[in-house]
């Protein structure tokens, strides 16, 4: 059982799929650092300061303070706000991961494209043409 686990754990396909998640993590905290201290901020600043972060709607009268973390400690939120700044993140993740398959199927495009150079003859072909060129001059 252990063998076949291992065996299973080693095949090229798990291995770049986990590599595959790990960078994606990465990217993802990258994406997400821009968004949250980047692009909201701007947005903020052209809509007046607005923190969209701590956007939120109490579900019930108990709710009233002004920040998110202290209304969830009152009550039930909906944090709109927040959903607001994860699906602008999801928006980006996509869009740059649109331009970078787009940019790779079009270098595969371009390989494809690409005349393939003939094959060296090998040594024996070489030979044998040698041989073929003397008797047609003899």
């Amino acid at each position: 059982m252990l063998k076949e686990f291992r065996d299973f754990a080693m095949k090229g396909n798990v291995v770049d799929l986990a590599v595959g998640v790990i960078i994606g993590a990465a990217f993802g905290a990258i994406v997400s650092s821009m968004v949250a201290d980047i692009i909201m901020p701007v947005i903020g600043a052209i809509t007046g300061g607005l923190d969209f972060s701590n956007y939120f709607t109490g579900l019930s009268k108990t709710v009233t303070a002004t920040n998110l973390a202290d209304a969830k400690k009152q009550g039930a939120v909906l944090a709109w706000g927040n959903f607001l700044t994860l699906t602008l993140n999801f928006i980006i993740v996509a869009f740059v991961l649109f331009i970078v398959i787009r940019f790779m199927n079009q270098l595969k495009r371009n390989d494809a494209a690409k005349p393939a150079e003939p094959p060296k003859p090998t040594r024996q072909e070489e030979l044998l043409t040698e041989i073929r060129d003397l008797l047609k001059k003899a």
